[in-house]
């Protein structure tokens, strides 16, 4: 990359306000993570993991799930 580039890329960010700058670094580092995870052996699924045990994960699990992590979650906060 261009020294030119980056110090471009650099003086205009540096002009934007503080919010705006972290939506910049928080989509460069996107693209640079989507750019490592290009380059890597894709995953295989869990689901071969746990075949051979008959577990069998429902909508409902889920669901359940989610209202349990969520239930302590300061809801007031958010507003």
């Amino acid at each position: 990359m261009s020294t030119n580039l980056v110090e471009e890329a650099m003086s205009k960010m540096g002009s934007l306000p503080y919010d705006k700058q972290q939506e910049v670094l928080d989509f460069v580092e996107f693209i640079a993570q989507k750019s490592e995870s290009q380059n890597k052996i894709p995953r295989r699924s869990l689901r071969g993991l746990w075949a051979d045990l008959g577990l069998e994960v429902t909508a409902e699990d889920i669901d359940e799930a989610r209202r349990e992590m969520w239930s302590n979650f300061p809801h007031e906060d958010i507003l």
